[in-house]
């Protein structure tokens, strides 16, 4: 069924009114301002118990409190953001949140007043920052919370709307799409929009940056008659199946919506308060006579004395007793028990200790020759530059020597800093 909207006007002395209001008892009613003048002036409005609130933050409204850009006949679009908070507290009442995006679109206040505030006034300061000047402006909206002679509604349907953001939800336009294909599906006589709520307030993870992803919002809404055929029959085995297997489920008046809304439907809920039972106890007052128990005994004013000496043992001399010990025995083991050479020695065979001292005394030996070794180097490796004045070396022979008749190993000649090796000769008799 199409729903006939009608605009109407108000005018008063601070601003203009746009109401944008329906005649076919859907009952939500959006306010949008303009500014006139730069007066500053609370604003009064007068929400209904348990049916959706939404208040604009328009930057148009403000931008008249700032002073305009330096040049002349340049548009002024100053980065402005809103700060709200219940007059007296740091933060909102807890039925009431806030939006928004950039400081380059407008805030958006929005929630479900409660009936515990019905007829108390509910004064919101509301601050505008000017992030180019760090100029502010400030006035109040004062919430006249109103009750309903409908609520609440008994029977109350939230969806979950994936391809939506709250801000985009809770636009007039939209909002009053989504409820009139509702009111197709379920052809009540009234239908009010109870509550909007972001997913990322319900646990939701944000989405990621691409294929325009949108975070999902949940739409809660209350009608007079029970649930149609449509909205119930998400709940028979085959779609609850297919819901248990992320499967999408099968709902025949889907396509009323997905020209515009992609609804969830295993997240819808479905709440019937006609037939909840009620788990109030009533109260039994007794006489308020406490039973006899006896008298009252408090505890005395003198305190006994207590000995801390068995707890001193307990928890030190007993374990520094068990530490000295532990302490002793490893002295021992480590000081006393030692077998030192002798004992190694006479438990050593004579022939290996003969061997062994052998082995030492050759490798004393040759370490000591080592050190005293005064033979010339082999020819391979001499240096090309003296090793004591740094001059070069001539060669052995000169370039016109004839090197086809060379050994492969050469004598060694007497050269400068050299030691000549002894020879013997055939008879047994050493020459040099």
């Amino acid at each position: 069924m199409p729903t006939l909207l009608l605009k109407c006007m108000r005018y008063d002395l601070e601003h203009v009114s746009f109401l944008l209001c329906s005649v076919s008892s859907l009952s939500f009613c959006f306010s949008v301002y303009t500014i006139l003048s730069k007066v500053h002036s609370d604003r009064n409005v007068y929400p209904s118990a348990g049916v959706l609130f939404v208040h604009v933050l328009e930057r148009e409204y403000f931008k008249g409190e700032f002073p305009p850009y330096p040049k002349p006949g340049e548009i002024s679009n100053d980065p402005i953001t809103f700060n709200t908070n219940l007059m007296g507290y740091p933060d909102r009442p807890g039925w009431l949140r806030y939006i928004q995006r950039t400081p380059y679109s407008d805030g958006v206040l929005y929630g479900s007043p409660t009936v515990e505030n019905v007829g108390k006034p509910t004064i919101i300061e509301i601050t505008a920052y000017n992030r180019r000047t760090f100029e502010t402006a400030r006035h109040n909206l004062i919430i006249n919370i109103m009750s309903a002679e409908d609520f609440p509604l008994p029977y109350q349907a939230e969806f979950f709307i994936r391809n939506m953001n709250v801000e985009e939800m809770l636009a007039s336009e939209v909002l009053g799409d989504f409820l009139g294909a509702v009111k197709n599906v379920w052809q009540p006589e009234r239908l009010n929009a109870i509550n909007i709520t972001s997913a990322l307030d319900r646990g939701g993870r944000v989405p990621l940056p691409i294929n325009d992803m949108k975070e999902g919002v949940y739409v809660m809404v209350g009608a007079d008659v029970p649930f149609s055929s449509c909205l119930r029959e998400v709940e028979n085995p085959q779609n609850q199946l297919r819901c248990s297997q992320e499967m999408e489920p099968s709902i025949t008046c889907d396509k009323k919506f997905r020209t515009q809304f992609h609804i969830d439907w295993c997240k819808i809920s479905l709440v019937d308060n006609t037939k909840q039972v009620s788990t109030f106890q009533e109260v039994i007052r007794g006489e308020g006579i406490l039973p006899d128990g006896g008298e009252y005994k408090p505890p005395s004013d003198t305190l006994k004395s207590r000995d801390y000496y068995s707890d001193f043992l307990m928890t030190l001399a007993v374990p520094s007793a068990v530490a000295l010990v532990l302490f002793l025995i490893l002295a021992y083991i480590m000081c006393c028990r030692r077998e030192g050479v002798e004992k190694r020695n006479m438990q050593t065979p004579d022939i290996q200790l003969v061997h062994h001292s052998a082995i030492q005394k050759s490798t004393k030996e040759l370490r000591d020759m080592s050190k005293n070794r005064e033979i010339a180097w082999p020819l391979s490796t001499l240096p090309v530059f003296h090793p004591v004045t740094g001059e070069i070396v001539p060669p052995l022979h000169p370039d016109n020597y004839d090197n086809t008749s060379m050994p492969l190993m050469q004598t060694q000649q007497n050269l400068p800093h050299q030691t000549q090796i002894p020879q013997q000769q055939s008879a047994g008799k050493w020459y040099s």
